[in-house]
């Protein structure tokens, strides 16, 4: 069995404009810390990440502690924001059919596609290891969405503005056979 740590970012600065280089609140980087204690006594065997600057500064401290590198994979960022995305509206319409995407934007169904993509690959070579994933909101979710079809708009909610948060989940080859919250860290959101 191979157990994962999905790492959701801690709080980012909203308000800056690169999606890609968004940095983490002072808050945030405070708040990171939290991973040190989590992890204090669990064996990890390598480290995997979106590569946005969020995710990896979320795990950097511990990337450094426990002197494993961050690997990085394009198909684990977040989704692609379009015109008019964060109308409640097209939030909604989004869940509700994942393949619709708003102009310029990305839908569910393909950062579900290339998340679960990775996540195979990470799992086939790292078979009855422990990991850590960075992820994000939007991109965790789908995951969630796919080995859980119920899990859906009101689920992805109640998760947007935990930062970090931290899902242990346990996989038996690629099927996922355990889920557990271990780390909730609430913010307000802006």
């Amino acid at each position: 069995m191979t157990t994962v740590y999905f790492v959701r970012h801690a709080e980012p600065i909203h308000s800056w404009e690169d999606d890609k280089t968004r940095p983490l609140t002072p808050d945030g980087k405070e708040d990171s810390t939290n991973l040190l204690n989590l992890f204090e006594n669990v064996k990890i065997d390598a480290i995997y990440s979106s590569p946005y600057k969020r995710c990896i500064d979320t795990i950097h401290a511990l990337s450094e502690c426990l002197k494993l590198p961050i690997k990085t994979d394009g198909r684990l960022r977040e989704r692609k924001v379009g015109i008019g995305s964060s109308n409640l509206e097209l939030l909604i319409k989004r869940w509700e059919n994942k393949s619709f995407a708003e102009d310029n934007g990305e839908s569910i169904g393909s950062v579900q596609n290339r998340n679960i993509e990775a996540l195979n690959e990470i799992l086939t070579k790292n078979e009855d290891a422990t990991i850590i994933i960075g992820t994000h909101g939007t991109a965790l979710s789908t995951i969630l969405n796919f080995y859980d079809g119920s899990f859906g708009y009101n689920d992805f909610l109640r998760i947007k503005y935990f930062m970090p948060y931290v899902l242990k989940c346990v996989f038996q080859g690629e099927r996922l056979i355990e889920k557990c919250e271990e780390l909730i860290v609430q913010k307000r959101g802006e």
